[in-house]
């Protein structure tokens, strides 16, 4: 609603409530200069569906219902692995909404100083940093343990006098040199102060249409170069080119799981902010899940965490020596729209300073490391994020404002080609509204069962089946038991991490007995990935390590008469040398240099090295709908 009284008068009456916060939030329409603030009860939950929602229409000019802090602790709730820090599951009964201009806010905050009895700096070393970075790809990404993975280090740094005053003096800053941010705020929770300006989007719902939007890629805006050039350079380098793929594909499991549909990927997009260009897609679906579970069950972007995610969680808990606070997780609107749906705006807490009531100050900024990362650029790129808000406080000094017209820059032809051309190379069914696609009519109404590895793949997988016409269910590889895959038309042995020469790891035996089972029963079955490295494993074919690590890497391969460029995410493989015997009526496509195996073919079965769900793999919808249909079609 319009505020009838000065902004002055509403911030001061604000603080009068149990928690409240000022939120500048994007829209992309750019019809909208304002920032909200909005007030009232405070309460801690245990679990998001512990969060009351309300029904019906809302009253007039009501946005919002419930203002939720979520910590990444939450992730427990999918069953992921994390440190208990006990940060709470904050929520705030809206009683106060009011709008005003950014002008009107910026005026309406002193500018006060921020003073510091401790000005601190960042806990570990750049060198020890640097250290973490090596172990991570040498040890855990290098032996299949996943494709990417975010680290945090923190900035710990103590404010004198630390109060509402100070806090909203940071705000002001991030409001003045900030235009790009997804979510500008301060949120006071009760207990601590939340000040920044985020760039990325957790997920947003307006009615049944879902939104996310991966964000990956940093190009640093700076003076006295050809702008231009540096930038096209950047557009064109492969590790920034596939750090965002890998995200988009993470993100794409997310989406599968929860928009039930159709759907599809928009993009690529440059999202210019004051000192800062990012590359970012959007992923678009509908749902008619409840908005809670959407929450839940988005827990967290790979962006802050990894992929598969899951692991990736694992993985964060074992290099990281506390919780993370709120750093990684979501800040969330809960609201309804003219017809009572759900409205939910959700940013990812990132860029953003941590403060307690006396004054205790952390800022986490994490690095996103895969195969190829250089460890001293990592160590860079984690100061660069933790630089705008520590910018803010006075803690660094803050990054020079480019002398080029960034709203022309990112417009640039030269640019935006160059920007577009990455779709050339990747899956038309995602890039495409999956919702018009005609089932194959061998297919409707076929089952099959996925055995999941441990990775949210298996959701993609679940929704190209869905689009040929099929259903499907999961069972999760600890809950394998023999007999459970049987009475399926078709069972699909999925991917996962790990390593599948590990004889002691119960999750490859799991795979193993599971592939024994099938091969037994003359069952018909496609094994992906991990699952396909357990067939070649029963099927007498070697695994070995590969020499280069193919963890969210487009490759060409040949399957039958046809190039075709596939995804992979794989560190191990199966390989064939001249004179390698294999079993009656099993042939191989290889690599005619390596001899790795991507693809198996048996009397009933299939096996498949790389992703063909993956939007690494250009034709993968067709790929799998081939392998299905030789599989069940007579």
């Amino acid at each position: 609603m319009t505020a009838t009284t000065s902004a002055r008068d509403a911030i001061k009456a604000l603080q009068g409530h149990e928690a409240w916060a000022i939120i500048r939030r994007s829209t992309r329409a750019g019809d909208r200069d304002t920032v909200g603030l909005v007030g009232g009860r405070r309460s801690v939950v245990e679990s998001l569906l512990d969060v009351p929602l309300e029904e019906g229409p809302p009253a007039e000019g009501h946005i919002a219902d419930r203002l939720l802090a979520i910590p990444f602790r939450q992730v427990a709730e999918r069953g992921f692995e994390a440190h208990d820090d006990q940060t709470p599951l904050v929520v705030v009964d809206v009683e106060t909404e009011l709008e005003f201009s950014v002008a009107e806010i910026v005026e309406a905050i002193d500018d006060v100083e921020v003073a510091f009895t401790d000005r601190g700096g960042f806990e570990t070393s750049d060198e020890e940093y640097a250290g973490v970075v090596e172990a991570i790809i040498r040890d855990e990404i290098g032996q299949g343990e996943g494709a990417n993975l975010v680290v945090g280090r923190h900035y710990r740094a103590q404010v004198a006098d630390w109060g509402a005053d100070k806090a909203l003096a940071v705000l002001k800053r991030l409001l003045e040199r900030e235009r790009g941010a997804y979510w500008t705020y301060l949120f006071f929770t009760g207990d601590r102060y939340l000040v920044g300006a985020t760039p990325e989007r957790h997920v947003s719902i307006h009615g049944g249409d879902v939104r996310m939007n991966p964000i990956s890629g940093t190009f640093r805006l700076g003076g006295g170069e050809d702008t231009q050039q540096r930038l096209l350079d950047f557009l064109a380098d492969e590790k920034e080119v596939y750090e965002l793929f890998m995200v988009v594909d993470e993100e794409l499991k997310m989406m599968c799981d929860i928009c039930d549909q159709g759907g599809q990927v928009l993009g690529p997009f440059l999202k210019p902010m004051s000192r800062l260009v990012h590359t970012e897609y959007l992923l678009a679906g509908r749902t008619t899940r409840d908005p809670r579970e959407v929450l839940r069950d988005t827990m967290y972007a790979a962006t802050v965490t990894g992929s598969p995610v899951r692991n990736a969680c694992r993985l964060i808990k074992k290099y990281e020596t506390e919780g993370r606070g709120y750093y990684g997780a979501a800040l969330a609107v809960l609201g309804r729209d003219a017809e009572g749906g759900p409205v939910v705006d959700s940013p990812i807490v990132i860029r953003t300073a941590d403060v307690d009531l006396e004054g205790n100050l952390k800022v986490t900024a994490g690095a996103t490391l895969v195969r190829d990362s250089d460890p001293h650029y990592e160590v860079a790129e984690t100061h660069a994020k933790a630089g705008g808000i520590l910018s803010a406080f006075g803690l660094v000094e803050p990054a020079p404002v480019p002398d080029v017209n960034v709203a022309e820059l990112v417009l640039d032809e030269d640019v935006l080609l160059a920007l577009n051309a990455r779709n050339q190379r990747l899956s038309t069914f995602w890039l495409t509204d999956q919702a018009g696609v005609s089932p194959e009519p061998g297919l409707r109404g076929k089952s099959a069962v996925i055995l999941d590895g441990d990775d949210d793949f298996v959701n993609m997988l679940r929704h190209v089946l869905r689009v040929l016409g099929m259903h499907s269910d999961v069972v999760r590889h600890e809950d394998y038991r023999p007999g459970c895959l049987s009475g399926y038309d078709l069972v699909l042995v999925g991917p996962g991490p790990g390593d599948p020469r590990d004889d002691a790891d119960p999750k490859m035996a799991h795979l193993r007995a599971a592939v024994d089972e099938l091969l037994a029963a003359e069952q018909p079955f496609l094994a992906v990935c991990l699952g396909h490295q357990a067939l070649c494993h029963r099927l007498g074919i070697p695994l070995a390590f590969k020499d280069i690590v193919f963890q969210g890497t487009q490759s060409p391969v040949r399957i039958g008469r046809r190039t075709e460029r596939v995804g992979f995410y794989n560190t191990f493989v199966g390989r064939v040398a001249e004179g390698t015997e294999l079993p009656a009526g099993v042939s191989v496509e290889s690599d005619g240099e390596t001899g790795d195996v991507h693809l198996v073919r048996g009397p009933h079965y299939r096996g498949i090295q790389f992703h063909a769900e993956s939007i690494l793999t250009e034709r993968g919808f067709e790929i799998l709908h081939d392998l299905v249909a030789d599989l069940l079609l007579d």
